[in-house]
């Protein structure tokens, strides 16, 4: 391996021969100089320097200069500013023009050292602190995986493998990512067992359960609403767990995390169940006995989420003691955007402001269609990068920081989440059948069984039953459903991509998140 080149530019140069010795025996090649004007023709006539030292005070044209220099033709080149000067000024100008490091004089071997290790030896460190760590953990994660967990033990095993996929990103450790993938797969295993052999308990309450989507309002959002300060429900469609993790920085610049919570979604795990059972505070079956007409099954006609804010108005009129003042908007499209960002002060003034925001499913089936996004977003860590640059950019972002001007209570949800589906699952049904690919509900339905959690009476996991002899089945891990027909060009076209509806972690372990503007 090369030599690390250093250049260090200082009229007291001779003063530093400990330093440069230092540096010497630790395997870095030093070149000095002893002014600005000598720093930037060894910078344009030596073009591999790895990092420039570089003296605040020096004879002619001073560090600040040479640093502005020098970033005008090589703006990727870390330099580090040293000084006597401990003006505020000097280190907010030299931070602003994008310094790797700020040392003040004398300064010790050590603190050198370290510098070069942080801008140098980063990425290499932290891969090497992230394996370790991860090697000494995966024992004790799987005895946990495989120990029977309850529903809380879910929450924090998913919670600890998303920690760990995302400090993988990071480290960019792609052994260790690969090992991940397959425990990840393994809890998945194990987590639908666990729920098979759970949910028509908890479904029919006879049985402790997690708070579920049909009693995620009265659970986890109305305890907490006050008259002190209003509150915004955000409910970004198919957000998972690990993407709320990526965006968490962005939003806590201006928000700070009380509580950091989940629920699951009941089954299926798809926007027509998931939403209106939110807002309803009913399970499908008795949203159907107590709005007949505002229902709608797979196979009816017309939109399926067309009634979230009277399903909304009715619960809050069940379960409130008094009015609470509320609106409930829905963002599809750029249009919405903007009037969300026009006026997100007026919802302000109600007691609750529910926004349920689309654009994370409306990437997550784009992808599935354009090739352009599969290539954007062909794994989980792209889909979380993809996901992050979306919403730094986002007027919902520019709302939120608007927002975050007053006293404001941000709940931050979702309906279901979503998994990157590999193994196909042959599913015959007639004409009549869904078309979903991680559930169907159906007539004579023949699959294979160890693929599915099936339900002959729909009502058995709280769901209407369209006709007297109809199935649901209900994809476990990374399956999804092809019908015989044209099966390898569905298989190809759907393999590797995000879908949901299904049994997994990643959707049915939601984030609910309550945050408050600092």
């Amino acid at each position: 391996m090369d030599k690390i080149k250093i250049l260090w530019a200082d009229d007291e140069i001779d003063l530093l021969k400990p330093q440069l010795l230092f540096l010497e025996k630790k395997g870095y090649d030093v070149v000095t100089v002893t002014n600005g004007h000598d720093a930037l023709d060894e910078v344009e006539n030596n073009n591999d320097f790895d990092v420039v030292f570089l003296d605040e005070s020096m004879p002619g044209i001073t560090g600040l200069e040479t640093l502005s220099k020098i970033k005008e033709g090589n703006p990727l080149l870390p330099v580090v500013m040293i000084t006597k000067n401990e003006a505020e000024h000097i280190m907010e100008e030299a931070i602003g023009s994008q310094i790797s490091d700020y040392l003040i004089k004398p300064v010790n071997p050590n603190q050198i050292l370290l510098t070069l290790k942080k801008i140098i030896d980063n990425k290499r460190l932290v891969r090497e602190k992230t394996t370790s760590d991860y090697q000494q953990e995966f024992r004790m994660l799987s005895m946990q995986i495989n120990s029977g967990p309850k529903f809380e033990e879910w929450v924090e095993v998913y919670r600890k493998l998303i920690g760990w996929e995302i400090k993988m990103d990071h480290s960019e450790s792609v052994a260790m990512s690969d090992i991940l993938s397959t425990q990840k797969q393994e809890a998945n295993s194990e987590f639908c067992r666990y729920v098979s052999k759970n949910y028509e308990n908890w479904v029919n309450e006879t049985a402790e359960a997690p708070a579920m989507s049909h009693n995620l309002m009265r659970r986890k959002i109305f305890p907490h609403l006050t008259e002190e300060r209003p509150t915004i429900m955000l409910l970004l469609d198919n957000l998972r767990f690990d993407q709320w993790k990526v965006i968490e920085p962005i939003i806590s610049e201006l928000f700070r995390v009380e509580e950091e919570d989940f629920f699951y979604s009941i089954l299926p795990t798809a926007t027509q169940y998931s939403r209106n059972a939110i807002f309803a505070g009913l399970m499908p079956v008795d949203i159907e006995k107590m709005h007949p007409t505002l229902w709608k099954n797979d196979t009816d006609e017309g939109g399926k989420n067309l009634h979230e804010a009277d399903f909304l108005e009715a619960q809050l009129k069940r379960t409130m003691r008094k009015p609470i003042k509320f609106d409930y908007t829905k963002i599809t499209n750029v249009a919405n955007a903007k009037d969300l960002n026009d006026n997100i002060l007026n919802y302000l003034r109600n007691d609750l402001t529910v926004i349920v925001y689309n654009f994370i499913d409306m990437l997550s089936h784009a992808r599935t269609e354009m090739e352009v996004l599969k290539e954007l977003a062909g794994d989980e860590k792209a889909y979380r990068s993809l996901t992050r640059s979306w919403f730094l950019n986002s007027p919902l972002w520019t709302a939120l920081q608007r927002a975050a001007e007053k006293d404001v209570q941000l709940i931050v949800t979702t309906d279901h989440g979503t998994i990157r589906v590999n193994t196909p699952s042959r599913v015959v049904g007639d004409k009549e059948t869904t078309t979903n690919l991680r559930y169907k509900v159906g007539r004579n339905l023949q699959y294979e069984k160890r693929d599915v959690l099936d339900f002959r009476d729909p009502k058995q996991a709280g769901l209407p039953r369209p006709n007297i002899s109809s199935t649901f089945i209900f994809a476990k891990g990374d399956a999804f459903f092809l019908y015989p027909n044209n099966y390898n060009h569905y298989n190809n076209y759907y393999k590797n991509t995000f879908q949901h509806g299904g049994i997994s972690l990643e959707e049915m372990i939601c984030p609910v998140v309550r945050l408050r503007s600092k």
